[in-house]
This record gives C-alpha cells, structure tokens and sequence, in this order.
C-alpha cells in the first residue's frame, strides 16, 4: 500500500504548538519517514522477479502471494484509527516501519510458498499502519504550518521509490546477492526510521467520528472509483514493472530495475509541482490531461517493442498518475452535503481496494494471456479516468489554498 491511499481522519492534536524549529525538524523527519515507505516498496518491487524465480512460481500464485499483502492491509486498517489513537503516529511509525523493513529482508528467506504468503501478509499490515501514523502526523503538520504540505511530504514516496529502484539496478552490476541487498535495505531503513522518529512530535490523536463508514453513492462513489482506477495503475507499476522489462522486453535485472525507477522519478517530480500545477490548472481539464498522458504512455510501454520504449512509457504514466489521487481526493472533501473528512475517507477506501485488487487482476491475466494483455488494463483505466473526469469533478467547486506560508515546516 502506497503513503496516497490512506484513509483520511480529524487530524490529530497536540498539547501546543511547537516552536518553530521544532515543527521544522519534525517536517524533515516526516519527510524521511515517507521516503523510506516508498523506498521499500521499490525494493520489494524490484525483486518481484527474484521472489518469483525463488519459490518457482508462475503469474498466479504470485498474484495470489501480492492478495496476501492486501488482506493484511485491509485487516490491519480495520483497527489502524484505533491503534494510532492509543499510541500515537511517532510510537506506531517507529514499531510498524521496523517491522516492514524487517519483512523486506526476509522475502528469499523461507523455501515453502506458505512461508512467502505469510510473509507478504506481515509486511501488508505493517506498512499500511506505517502510511497510517506517517499520514496522521503530516495532517498535523500541515496544519500548524497553515500552508498545503501534504503534496511535498507524498512526493519523497515516489523520490524515494526512484532512489530505492535505482540501487536495486546498480547493486546487480557490482556483483551484489540479492539477499546482500535486501539486508541493506532493511538496515538503512530501520536507521533512518528510528532517527526520524527522535525528530517527530509526540502528539495523540482524537477520537473518530462514531458511525460507521458507508459505501459512497452517486458522483462520490464516482470519485472513489476513479480513485480506485488510479491506484489500480499505480499498484500495476509497482508490482509488475520490473518484470515486464525482464519477461516482455528481454531486459537484464539492471535495465529491468530502471522501468520502476523512471515511473517513480516521474511521479516524484509531478508530485513536486503538484501544488503549483493545481493552483494554474482547473480539476477537470488536469484530470483529463492526467488520464490521457498516462494512457498514451502505458500504449507506448507496450506496443514498442525496445526496452527505451518501455522506459519512457512509465516515466509518462508516472507523471501522468502523479496529481490523480489528490485532485480526486480535494474533489472529495468539497461534496455538497458531505462532510470532508467523511467524503475523503470514502473515496480512500474504494482507492485502497483498487490498490489492493489491482495487481492480482492483472497477473490473473498475465498467466492466461500475457503480461502486456494484463497491463493493457491501464490503458484502458486511464482511459476512463479522462473521460469521466467532468462527470466526477464537474459539481465541485475550486477554493484558496491554505493560508498564507509560516514559514515554519520548510
């Protein structure tokens, strides 16, 4: 699970507010926190052909093995409002983050396919609960800082998802084990985890609303399967990327690696300017451009035949899936007659769905057609995201920023 699909919630209090370099140093240790999230996601996602050849598996049970990860997730936030309530975003990151880059290092560990299933469980809920107590704290911080940070703090997910990919390219051409490298990750992960949680502020947060949750209806539930499309795409390049390049393209491990850094490097940079793009362009004609440009990209991954083709292909869906989730989300929070938070935690529970049934649909095909039949998906997801985008966004209304700049979480 990405650091983009966590269900949002009141954000969290503290006793007062902090000094100013204080709330700055705890915005840089958020900021690691959620470059390590997405730089053990890449990891896991470049050895997704290791995984595969270790246990022998074909695209289906793989699939299967990625359920796991989603069924512990989802079991995982059924009680991550709770868990972080009781002991706080600081407490929960710091327990959670070790645990799931503890889960990294252990992916080639066991020999029985019970082993890895079980494996990829722990590691779902781990880093779910992980997206959870990071998102929590950075809702926080944005807002003690009085100026829109939350696009910076989702934008070092994808920075560190293209940095963590880019060593899983270059560490095969020195000679590097795998393993070697999975144990790396682990204890550069767990180093700067544990640092940054010095840096966090200790905070609680407050009890949720107590009704439960229901499906979203009508344009919002619109919004949430656009969402859910979105992440489906993104989960896809996650997961299955690196073995496209070496399956589909005939690509060594160090090429392979680099089809999961382009699309991460790309989506970094979108997510960079992503505050500045939303402030110049309307939602409609942005969603629109987004669904487009990834759909022409993920066209040319597949169609041209050269591994350069598939390179850029994931840079451009990169870029053009990097401002769905929070155009769609703002989109969320404006509903009329729906309260933000419930209308943002909606439409994240049918995005976390499609980010968790995503890549098993898509390797369900590839093992009765092929990985370019089941990637095609995308294409077709983006597809739909365009066209629907004035239906989805239409009824909503732009609004200012957040206020003015404190100048205090730079």
């Amino acid at each position: 699970m990405s650091a983009d699909t966590t269900p949002t919630s009141s954000p969290p209090s503290s006793a007062a507010t902090p000094a100013p370099h204080r709330l700055s140093a705890a915005a840089w240790a958020l900021r690691i926190q959620f470059f390590v999230s997405g730089a053990l996601f890449a990891t896991w996602g470049v050895h997704v052909p290791t995984v595969k050849a270790h246990y022998g598996l074909g695209e289906q049970s793989l699939a299967l093995a990625m359920l796991a990860s989603g069924v512990g997730a989802l079991l995982a936030l059924t009680q991550a409002g709770r868990v972080v309530a009781r002991f706080g975003p600081r407490g929960v990151a710091g327990v959670t983050g070790v645990l799931c880059a503890t889960g990294v290092s252990l992916l080639i560990v066991p020999s029985a396919y019970l082993g890895l299933v079980l494996l990829l469980a722990l590691f779902g809920a781990t880093a779910s609960l992980f997206d959870v107590a990071i998102n929590a704290e950075a809702s926080e911080i944005e807002h003690l800082a009085a100026r829109p940070l939350m696009s910076g703090f989702h934008a070092m997910f994808s920075l560190g998802g293209m940095v963590g990919a880019g060593v899983g390219s270059l560490l095969p051409l020195l000679g590097w084990a795998p393993q070697t490298h999975l144990l790396l990750a682990c204890g550069t992960g767990v180093a700067l985890i544990v640092g940054a949680c010095a840096a966090m502020l200790k905070m609680r947060t407050e009890a949720g609303e107590k009704q439960p949750l229901s499906l979203p209806r009508g344009v919002l539930a619109l919004i949430g399967t656009l969402a859910a499309l979105g992440l489906i795409a993104e989960g896809a390049m996650y997961d299955w990327s690196v073995l496209f390049m070496k399956q589909e393209r005939a690509s060594d491990a160090s090429v392979s690696a680099l089809g999961y850094a382009s699309f991460s490097l790309a989506m970094a940079l979108g997510r960079f300017g992503g505050d500045w793009v939303r402030a110049r362009v309307a939602p409609v004609p942005l969603m629109v451009a987004s669904g487009l440009l990834a759909a022409a990209g993920m066209a040319t991954a597949l169609l041209v035949p050269v591994a350069e083709a598939g390179l850029l292909g994931f840079a451009l869906v990169g870029l053009g899936l990097s401002n769905v989730v929070p155009v769609l989300f703002s989109a969320a929070s404006k509903m009329p007659g729906v309260s933000a938070a419930h209308g943002i935690a909606a439409v994240s529970s049918l995005g976390y769905l499609g980010m968790m049934a995503g890549p098993p649909l898509i390797g369900m095909i590839a093992e009765h057609s092929s990985l370019t039949a089941g990637l095609s998906c995308v294409v077709f997801f983006a597809l739909i995201m365009a066209t629907s985008a004035n239906r989805a966004l239409g009824v909503t209304q732009r609004r200012p920023a957040a206020g003015a700049p404190a100048g205090a979480a730079n």
